[in-house]
């Protein structure tokens, strides 16, 4: 599905000699459910020698598999883009449609884990490897099919490789506070970025989070039992104060009352 899609692109951009640049994002809410989100960027080289790149796009089995598309979309300067979306409501679906990506991103795993104390455990695991060059992105049924990696002749000719020609990034974005994130490097408060190699060797991809129970009354009960102390030190002031004014008065009226009455006398 979304293998093929990105085969097709890569053929035309090994035979053309440009360049393609592939993200895919993980974005996860704190209750677990989130988006998986593949963006495609054509160098203006590749749309000006494929003129016919939009045309060969098929994306009627990435619809039919849940995915939303936008675009694709020219920029100014004759790029041309596409984006993937892929909602996930559960690691287990999480995993399923990153596997479905293909190679790079090899034997996805994803679990969230509620412990006994309360916190919940995100992880992402597997890992970066492209083997075998373009044909690593031609499923089995397209090889069967055809006989073959198309365009094999015309890859040779051109000595064109992967890690020449394109990019593949690998972003990841987990509620909780970071526990692991290997071979990862964050760009962002809990963005983890990796950048496929591409000439073969294996990355290993592990991303880890904590989410923790929020303390009894939350966060936010700091600053409103902060205000409350203060409210009532306010009070306790201006209570002694007053008692010490009522005080005064009345001692002050006990003395005229004492001294009008030796004035009678």
């Amino acid at each position: 599905m979304t293998r093929r899609l990105l085969f097709v692109v890569v053929s035309l951009l090994a035979l053309s000699a440009c360049r393609l640049d592939v993200t895919v994002d993980v974005d996860m809410e704190p209750d677990g459910t989130g988006v998986v989100t593949l963006a495609a960027v054509a160098d203006a080289a590749l749309v000006a020698q494929v003129p016919e790149l939009v045309e060969d796009l098929r994306l009627d089995d990435a619809l039919a598999n849940g995915w939303t598309v936008d675009g694709p979309v020219e920029a100014p300067d004759g790029a041309l883009s596409i984006e993937l979306q892929h909602d996930f409501s559960s690691a287990e679906e999480l995993a399923n449609v990153l596997n479905s990506i293909g190679p790079p991103l090899l034997d996805m795993q994803a679990a969230r884990t509620e412990g006994v104390d309360g916190q919940t455990t995100n992880a992402i695991t597997g890992r970066m490897q492209l083997t075998g060059g373009y044909e690593a992105f031609a499923d089995a049924a397209l090889l069967e099919a055809v006989g073959g990696l198309p365009f094999a002749d015309e890859f040779a000719a051109t000595g064109s490789t992967p890690a020449e020609s394109m990019s593949f990034t690998f972003r990841v974005s987990l509620p909780g506070e970071l526990v692991s994130a290997e071979t990862g490097t964050e760009v962002d408060e809990g963005v983890i970025r990796r950048v496929a190699p591409l000439d073969g060797s294996s990355v290993d991809l592990l991303t880890s989070t904590v989410q923790r129970p929020a303390s009894e009354g939350g966060d936010w009960a700091r600053p409103v039992s902060t205000v409350a102390l203060v409210a009532l030190m306010v009070w306790v002031v201006i209570a002694t104060a007053f008692i010490v004014f009522v005080a005064f008065a009345r001692s002050n009226k006990r003395r005229k009352r004492e001294q009008a009455l030796r004035n009678l006398r």
